[in-house]
C-alpha cells in the first residue's frame, strides 16, 4: 500500500490537506477539535470519505466552536442524525457532543485544549493513548495517533524524503522537542 506522501500530492481531493495541513503544529482550539470530530468520523471509513464531507461537518458542528457544541441539547443531536451530509454515526455523534463538554472543563482548568496537550506533552503513543481514552469518547489508538500526528504531537506524517517534510520540520512542530525526540 502506498504512503499517504506517496498518492496525496497527485489526488485534487488529499493533495491541500497532505500539503498544508497533516503535520503541521495546531494551537487553535476550533483546529484541534475539528480535527479530533473528524478524526473519530474516519473511524472504519476512507479519509477522502471525510474529507468530501469537511464542508459539511464544519457547518453541522457550528464551525467546531467547542463552547456551542458543548450545548447541543436532543433537538441538535436529532439534527446531526438526520444530516445526510455528514456521518450519521450515533456513537459518533454523542462522543463529538460529550467530548466537547469534556473540552470546555480541560480549558477551565488548563486555559485552552492545547494548553491541555502541552501539559502532557512528550508522551509515547501508548501513553497518549491511555490518556484520551480516560480523558474523552471514542478515541481509540488509530484514532488518537492519527490526530496527534496530524496536529503535530506526534511523528510519523510525512516520509523523509516527502517535501512538505521539512516544510513542517521547519515550524519545529511540538515533536521535535528534545524532550519529545528523548520519548521516541
Amino acid at each position: 500500500m502506498a504512503s499517504y506522501c506517496e498518492f496525496a500530492p497527485t489526488d485534487p481531493l488529499h493533495k491541500p490537506y497532505h500539503d498544508h495541513e497533516y503535520g503541521f503544529p495546531v494551537s487553535d482550539d476550533s483546529t484541534l477539535f475539528e480535527r479530533l470530530v473528524l478524526e473519530i468520523n474516519q473511524a472504519g471509513l476512507s479519509w477522502a470519505t471525510i474529507l468530501r464531507k469537511r464542508r459539511a461537518f464544519r457547518l453541522a458542528y457550528s464551525g467546531f466552536d467547542i463552547e456551542s457544541v458543548a450545548a447541543y441539547d436532543e433537538a441538535d443531536r436529532s439534527r446531526l442524525l438526520s444530516d445526510a451530509g455528514i456521518i450519521r454515526n450515533r456513537l459518533k455523534v454523542n462522543a463529538a457532543i460529550e467530548n466537547a463538554r469534556r473540552l470546555v472543563q480541560l480549558r477551565a482548568e488548563f486555559g485552552s485544549f492545547a494548553a491541555w496537550l502541552d501539559h502532557y506533552h512528550p508522551q509515547s503513543k501508548d501513553e497518549w493513548v491511555r490518556l484520551f481514552k480516560k480523558t474523552f469518547l471514542f478515541t481509540g489508538g488509530e484514532i488518537v495517533n492519527e490526530f496527534l500526528m496530524s496536529t503535530g504531537y506526534l511523528p510519523g506524517a510525512h516520509k523523509l524524503d516527502c517535501p512538505v517534510y521539512k516544510r513542517v520540520a521547519a515550524t519545529r512542530p511540538p515533536w521535535m522537542s528534545a524532550n519529545a525526540l528523548r520519548q521516541t
